[in-house]
């Protein structure tokens, strides 16, 4: 996901890249399914990206047994002034997915899909 060419960032403690990575390695056994990033573009690709998902749903709660996106800048932070949204990362191109009991390769490839959808 991080080499995908329609993202500008990938974050998720599982990965190298991320800055606690190494602490999660020590404490935790496993890591969620949750993960967030940043699409290239603004909010028009994000919405793209939204609405050409197939099996994962758009969800303003993530808590579910099955796949589900949101998009907190319009969403979960959307009571928080923009500036301060913005302060802290939740940019309008910034989407949190929740991995579900799908088939892995389902989701990749829903996920894949919907990116190159977003980018045209």
């Amino acid at each position: 996901l991080e080499k995908h060419p329609a993202l500008l960032k990938v974050i998720h403690p599982g990965l190298p890249s991320h800055p606690q990575h190494e602490l999660v390695k020590r404490q935790n056994y496993g890591h969620s399914g949750m993960v967030s990033f940043y699409i290239k573009g603004g909010l028009d690709q994000s919405r793209k990206f939204l609405s050409s998902l197939k099996m994962v749903t758009l969800a303003e709660s993530l808590g579910g047994y099955e796949s589900l996106a949101e998009l907190p800048y319009l969403m979960t932070h959307a009571s928080v002034e923009e500036k301060d949204r913005v302060a802290v990362g939740v940019t309008d191109n910034l989407i949190r997915v929740s991995a579900g009991l799908e088939g892995a390769d389902d989701i990749i490839a829903d996920i894949s899909q919907a990116l190159e959808a977003s980018q045209h």
